[in-house]
């Protein structure tokens, strides 16, 4: 018991020296959020925001570095919410995944930073199943009966799942998709391309129009949410696949400085979390520790 204690203090040390590099490295107040979207997490990561703004050095910029399997949009949105009433720039870090709604999460930020071996995550939003007992992909959901109801033929089995579809969870699913969508629409011009004011390739020079910017970022929010074209919620979309989808990241990869301060924070991190199984991580060394 002493020897885990020990150890875990050694190792919460490390991860505060460690945050603190990576704040001097990014020049922004750095925190870390591990473990799934869940409003039941709201008010412990509200709490750390406000507590890191009052003591921030760097006090109108944050970077959160973010590993998640993703979970709920609502949540995304009440996350960026929270940030962006305390921090005027707010960018995501993700040195491993970010999926689902971790996706949704960082179209919310000005910059994503990732390296070559990080990876987003097709928009599938996640709704509550019906017994309950936790999250289900709704994509995947509003995908089959789709596919079923297109068929001029149908098997038994197909008869059976339509008759068991309750209509009123058929809308939740598909208000939950559009709820994504439209989220991912309004950050993406808001934030994402608030600096892109002249065309780079394509009218290079020429001004960016404001109709330009939301006719990019629907083809971007549509892309990420075509559960056919990505085949699987969990398929990895890495900076080749984003930036062909328009997307800007700032990709650290062969920025020895930063990818090693990075790397020298995340792995210990991760494999911290990981030791001791918690559903929950929120770090930053100005508040001593894990919160």
């Amino acid at each position: 018991m002493d020897y885990h204690h020990s150890l875990d203090s050694t190792i919460l040390s490390v991860l505060n020296e460690r945050a603190k590099q990576l704040e001097d490295a990014l020049s922004m107040t750095v925190l870390a959020y591990v473990g799934s979207i869940h409003p039941g997490f709201l008010r412990k990561f509200r709490d750390a925001i406000e507590m890191l703004r009052s003591r921030a050095t760097y006090a109108d910029s944050i970077g959160v570095l973010l590993r998640t399997g993703g979970g709920s949009a609502e949540m995304a949105e009440s996350m960026a919410t929270i940030l962006r009433n305390h921090f005027a720039e707010v960018n995501f870090i993700v040195p491993d995944i970010a999926m689902s709604a971790g996706t949704i999460l960082c179209m919310s930020g000005d910059r994503i930073y990732m390296d070559y071996s990080s990876a987003l995550g097709p928009i599938d939003p996640q709704v509550i199943s019906p017994d309950g007992t936790g999250y289900i992909a709704a994509m995947g959901y509003l995908d089959k009966v789709e596919e079923i109801t297109a068929k001029s033929a149908r098997t038994q089995a197909d008869v059976v799942f339509l008759r068991s579809i309750d209509l009123g969870r058929l809308a939740l699913y598909e208000q939950a998709r559009s709820f994504s969508i439209d989220l991912l629409k309004e950050w993406l011009v808001e934030f994402k391309f608030k600096n892109w004011t002249l065309h780079r390739t394509t009218n290079a020079g020429q001004p960016v129009t404001p109709d330009e910017k939301q006719q990019r970022a629907e083809a971007i929010a549509v892309a990420l949410s075509d559960h056919k074209r990505w085949r699987s919620h969990g398929r990895a979309l890495d900076i080749k696949k984003l930036v062909k989808l328009g997307l800007q990241i700032d990709d650290y990869s062969k920025q020895d400085v930063l990818l090693r301060s990075i790397r020298a924070y995340n792995d210990p991190l991760s494999e911290y979390v990981e030791r001791t199984g918690k559903s929950i991580f929120i770090h930053s060394h100005i508040l001593n520790g894990e919160l």
